[in-house]
């Protein structure tokens, strides 16, 4: 009998042990087992341009000293909120940290620009470490950023530049290809001739 009871015991135990430590199959994970919830992209986006722009500032880098020349340009700069197309609009605000140094947002975009030297004339603002461009023409203006390759806004126009394009639109300027035109809007006269060449 002893010997029995205790074949008993010995097949009893372990099983017993086994269903106290094993879970029920229809009991909750538990919470560490969860995967951690990922962020969006443009929220990481937005925190990362944060992180950048508290970093350096670029109105701070002393690594960048405008010329002269860049502060009468940072003059001519359209400054404000101006519409583009599509409904989109940019933010141009002149820094409160250094002269000639802007704050240029747009939706998802803060950028932090400088006046760089055009060969052509236009009015170009750039933030090297982001990678972005501003560009002013005499009508409208266009916010690219050069690492993606891309418009992130496009037909931007402030009232004056809106007043030109009015203007270019009922005055069109001559193409490089087409033939001058006199003041009373005919072709250049031929050369006078010489009295004794009429001869």
């Amino acid at each position: 009998m002893k010997p029995l009871v205790l074949a008993i015991c010995i097949f009893a135990f372990p099983a017993a042990i086994l269903a106290q430590t094993a879970a029920p199959a229809n009991a909750p994970a538990k919470a560490d087992s969860k995967k951690p919830v990922q962020k969006p992209s443009s929220e990481i986006r937005r925190s990362a341009l944060k992180t950048v722009e508290q970093v350096t500032p670029i109105d701070e880098d002393p690594n960048i000293n405008l010329t002269a020349e860049d502060l009468e340009i940072a003059k001519r700069v359209f400054v404000g909120t101006i519409a583009c197309e599509l409904g989109n609009s940019v933010t141009l605000t002149p820094s409160t940290r250094r002269p000639g140094f802007f704050v240029v947002q747009t939706k998802g975009a803060r950028f932090s620009m400088h006046p760089v030297e055009s060969r052509t004339g236009a009015i170009r603002l750039e933030d090297p470490k982001r990678g972005a461009l501003w560009l002013q023409l005499g009508n409208k203006s266009m916010l690219m950023s050069q690492k993606l390759g891309q418009r992130l806004a496009d037909e931007c126009m402030s009232p004056e530049q809106i007043t030109l394009a009015d203007e270019l639109k009922k005055n069109p300027r001559p193409g490089l290809l087409d033939s001058p035109v006199s003041a009373t809007g005919n072709a250049p006269a031929s050369a006078p001739t010489s009295p004794a060449a009429a001869k």
